[in-house]
Order: C-alpha cells, then structure tokens, then sequence
C-alpha cells in the first residue's frame, strides 16, 4: 500500500517505515511506494514544501509557493491540478494538507516528545498495536457519512484529520484546522460556473498526462468526457464492460463516441459467469490491503475484467474512471429540504412535482419527506439519532421511502447487537456536542460526506490497479479545483429535473470537444442485475463470511437473525438493503485483513539509532 508519514518533534525516533524512502528537504517524513516523480520537494532554510502524488505545479511554481508557506495561507497549496498531499513547514509550525477527498487523508498520534503523521491510520495504530474503534466501524457502517465522529479514526489513540481540514502541528499545540469553509462560497449560477468547470476538469486531465499508456473507462456522461478530453493530446484505449444482463445502452453510446472522437481506441468487455458482485470473497488474499473498508472488494472481479482487457492491449499506464462524477454534477433530491427550509415554498412544490414524476410519486409524497429534515439542524437531527439508536430497530423499508435526513441511518444498524447501538448513541451525542461549524444546508452537509466516501473507496480501488497490473488510476472529478467549481453551483440547480448534468452538459456543449449527442443523453447504466446474480451464486460464501468466525459478529456489529433474514431475502430475488450489504460485507474484509497487517509498517531507523 502506499503510504507516507513523518515525525515532527524535539527528538529523533528510532523508527522509521519499513522500505520507507526520505522526502526531500523535509526532516523526519518518509514516503512508501511512491516514484519519484511522485515526491517532491522544495526549500530555503526559512520554509519546506513538499507534494506527495499527482500536482500539476512545476518546479517554478513550488519555489514560488515558498512565500505562501511563509505566509501561513494554507488554502493557497491545494488549488493545483491533480490529486496529492502538501506537507509545509514554516519555522516551528507544520501543516500536513490533505485533499478534498479523502484520496490523500491525514491521521496523526501524538506522543510526550513529538508528534506521528501518516496518510495511513493503520501505520499509526502499528507503532503500538493500537485496536481497531469499534464504535468509530459501528458509525461509519450505520451511518456512511465519514465525518460524523470528528476527529475520532478507526483504531483508538490514533486521530483523523476530517474533510476540510488540515493537521496543524505547533509549539502550542496540534489540531485539525479548518481550511475549506464548511458551504461553498460564494454560491455561483450554473451557467457562470460551466467555463470554470471546463477549465478544471481540462486542466486535471491534462496534469495526468506524460510518457505512458492511456485507457479509459468509457460509459456514461462522467467519463466519456475524460476520454474525449484526453483524446484531445493523445490515444486513448477505452473500455466499456459490457455484460449482456446490464440491458443498458453504454455499448451504445460508447460506440458512436468512438466513431466521432479522433484518437480513441474502442473495446468492449463482454460479461462472465465470474464477473458479479461477491466474487471472490473466498480468497481474501486476493485482495489488497486497504486502510479502511472499501466498497470495491464488492466488485473486484469487474473492475479486474476491464484491466485484463487493458493489459492485454497495452503496458500499464494510466487509466482514467469517472469516479466522482456523480457526487460533484448532481445532488440527491434532499436539497428540497432546504427550499423548504429557506422558505421557497413555491420552488419546493415545483421541483417536488417533478421529481415525483421522474419516480412515479407525489408531490405531496416527495415534500412530506423532506419537511422533517427542514425543520432541524445537523446536531439537532443527530440528537435525534441517537434517540432512535436507543430503541428497538424499526422493520426495514428502502431508503427512498423513509424521510429525508442529514444523515440516514442505513439497515446495518438495525443488525447491530443492542449495547452496540447503545454506545453508538453515545458517541453521537458526544458529536452532536461538540460540533461547532455545521453548514446550514443539508446539501452542504451531504455533498462533502458523499464526496469523502467516493475518495475513500477510489483509493482502494487504486490499490486494485496498482497492485495487480501497474496501472495508475486517474479520478479527474475529485480534484480539489474541480470539486470547487462544481460544488460552488446550488444544489437545486446541479439536480434540476428534465436534465441530466445540466453543468457537465453546459461546460461542454458547443465546444468540439464533447459530441453534442453525449451531452444530451438522458440514460444512465446501472448494475442492480450483477449485484442480485452475485447474491445468488455467493449466497454460501456471504454466509460464510458472516458466520461463527465473522470478526463484525464478535465486536456486536452484526447479529445472526438479522443477516440470515437479509442474506435468505436477496438470494431469493427479494428486495433488500444492497448498499448496507456492502458496508458490512467490505467491513468484515477489512477486519480480517488488519489481523494480518499490523506487523509489517515500521522498521529500526538507523540514522537516528546512530545519531
């Protein structure tokens, strides 16, 4: 896995990470498994830079960045192309700054002489056999929101730098500081922002691009804009999976893209008995180390279809995916809470009509549930959670039939064992408390969480491509200057109903370099058929995992009634909590790979040992 950390304190420490190699520059920060060109480093004496990953500034611009870091505006290094970490040091102060994402996350542990920082959480609880938080698991399982807790990581005595947020280190003290304010600002019209949003997203391609092999995913709006962007420069192989139980029209589209775009190489990935969610579950080892759960172990063997089929035409290079897209092109329906909350009753009714078209409802049926969520702030709503952790679970009913919340409290908490949703509740009010820069929006809240878990799980799905083919993974969307731009647009209209990503659609129309017949496409690809084959062909497997050696079951996570319930109703074709099956699922992979992980992160450090 790869991986940095450092030390920053009044002594040498004896360790150091095992195959770590030294930043640049900086004193006492290694990095692991990074190339070269994927660390560096500036300094004067009197300010240290360094950017760990993908940035798009040039040696020029990281000098010249020296006098932001003498400055202390902080802010100021994240607004470059690509997707990486700045660590600043400014006389006795140092700022280690993550992305918007969650692709680059900071932890940090502090000790009597000094302070440890990582972008792994599981390298920190290493140095001393930290166990893993279950409460912080039981959160991010019930509620799959990252933030929730603060600061609180998932292995106690090891914190967590929250979405953005960096880790100031001082003589004074250490803490994770607000960079990024907690609701855009200022808010931007849709039609204002198309050029802005064009230019990030050009520019976050562009970063990616060099000396190696180009692929793509290339299937919906999100990503057939990446190919074509980066066709611009260069060939491009794109890759459409196309397993015939999806029934949807990507093949199709794809197709016709390729045919009018100069410099695309088209394949189509057919299907397999193999290629369904689940899969492979029986051999973990299989599996890459991850430092948290991740969605992907759901659908590794598609993701690996389509980088068989990469490889088997290229040498590794870098490959572009769409993730990201939908988090920062559109919004959930739940902005209707906040019409209503602003008091633009008139507005409400309207988009309420037609969202209640687009899902064959009511109006009256759409407001009624976002009117709860309307009358609450954030700390409200989870005093109100923790009220509801304390009682009996309520029998399940779909997401989209419960009312909108700020954060929902998903299946998995029902299949928790009471004193766990107890302690749970607990936590929560303890959030609720201390919480103290809330957004005032429910879709301010909802799109920096969405964003956050869909950076976390794109990590893992890197360590996927990186580990098992070389191939460098490339997520445009979640870039800082890109996330900014998008989000800046109101929610109401990112999600305007009649339009399918109005402001992807208005960045690129009219400018040759998008057909117009992908901008306008209405049509979305949607998984649900391998996700129930899956079900079905690895119910025993599922079963298996959560059996007598389940690690969810002993920590009280999961009870058996419950999950034998739900396993026998999505096996059978019934409907059933999919999204709460992956986090329970992804969490119990990951518990059991942290069994095995703990005792190969650090080593003797002998320049200090020496020192």
């Amino acid at each position: 896995m790869r991986w940095s950390a450092g030390w920053f304190g009044q002594s040498k420490r004896s360790r150091a990470p095992r195959g770590g190699e030294p930043v640049p520059v900086l004193q006492s920060a290694w990095t692991v498994g990074w190339p070269g060109g994927g660390v560096r480093a500036v300094g004067d004496g009197r300010a240290e830079l360094a950017v760990i990953g993908e940035c798009g500034a040039d040696t020029d611009q990281l000098w010249r960045a020296l006098d932001t870091v003498r400055s202390r505006d902080w802010r100021a290094l994240t607004t470059w192309p690509g997707s990486y970490l700045a660590v600043a040091r400014c006389g006795e102060a140092l700022a280690v700054i993550g992305d918007l994402s969650e692709q680059h996350p900071v932890y940090w542990r502090p000790e009597r002489s000094g302070v440890w920082w990582s972008t792994s959480a599981t390298a920190l609880a290493a140095l001393d056999g930290a166990p893993v938080d279950t409460v912080s698991l039981a959160a991010r399982m019930a509620f799959g929101q990252p933030d929730v807790l603060g600061t609180r990581s998932l292995f106690r005595t090891v914190n967590r730098v929250p979405t953005g947020h960096l880790l100031l280190i001082t003589p004074e003290r250490t803490a994770a500081v607000r960079y990024e304010p907690a609701e855009a600002e200022p808010v931007v019209d849709l039609s204002r922002a198309a050029p802005t949003v064009r230019a990030a997203l050009t520019a976050a391609v562009a970063t990616r691009l060099g000396d190696l092999p180009v692929s793509a995913d290339l299937a919906g709006l999100d990503s057939t804009t990446l190919v074509c962007l980066a066709a611009q420069r260069t060939q491009v192989t794109a890759m459409t999976f196309a397993d015939e139980r999806l029934r949807d029209d990507d093949v199709a589209y794809a197709t016709r893209t390729a045919a009018a775009v100069p410099g695309v190489s088209y394949h189509a990935v057919p299907g397999s008995p193999d290629t369904v969610y689940y899969n492979g579950l029986d051999d973990l080892g299989s599996l890459p180390v991850t430092d948290a759960p991740n969605a992907y172990v759901v659908t590794a063997s598609i993701k690996r279809a389509v980088l068989d089929a990469v490889i088997e035409r290229q040498t590794a290079g870098v490959h572009f995916t769409g993730a990201g897209g939908d988090a920062v092109l559109s919004a959930p329906s739940s902005y209707v809470s906040d019409l209503l909350r602003s008091g633009q009753r008139l507005r409400a009714w309207q988009h309420a009509q037609a969202h209640a078209r687009l899902r064959h409802t009511t109006a009256l049926t759409v407001l009624r549930r976002a009117r709860p969520a309307s009358r609450s702030t954030l700390t409200e709503a989870w005093s109100q959670l923790a009220a509801e952790l304390r009682r009996p679970p309520r029998p399940w009913t779909p997401q989209a039939q419960q009312p909108v919340a700020w954060t929902p409290l998903l299946a998995t908490a029902a299949w928790m064992a009471p004193d766990m949703r107890h302690q749970l509740a607990a936590a929560l009010d303890t959030a609720a408390a201390d919480h103290l820069d809330a957004p005032s929006t429910l879709a301010a809240w909802s799109d920096r969480q969405d964003l956050a878990r869909v950076g976390a799980d794109t990590a893992g799905w890197s360590e996927i491509a990186r580990t098992g083919y070389g191939v460098e993974l490339a997520a445009p969307f979640l870039d800082n200057e890109v996330v900014r731009a998008c989000l800046a647009v109101p929610a109401e209209q990112r999600a305007a109903p009649g339009r399918y990503k109005p402001l992807l659609a208005e960045a690129f129309t009219r400018t040759d370099v998008v057909p117009d017949f992908v901008t306008k496409r209405v049509t979305k690809g949607g998984f649900n058929a391998l996700s129930y084959a899956g079900l079905r062909e690895n119910a025993a497997v599922l079963r298996d995992l959560f059996g007598p050696a389940s690690r969810l079951a002993a920590a009280g996570l999961i009870t058996d009634a419950p999950v034998a319930d739900m396993l026998t109703r999505a096996a059978t074709g019934q409907p059933t909590a999919q999204g709460a099956l992956h986090l329970a699922v992804s969490a119990e992979v990951w518990l059991r790979q942290v069994d095995t992980a703990m005792t190969s992160w650090w080593e003797v450090n002998s320049r200090a040992v020496a020192a």
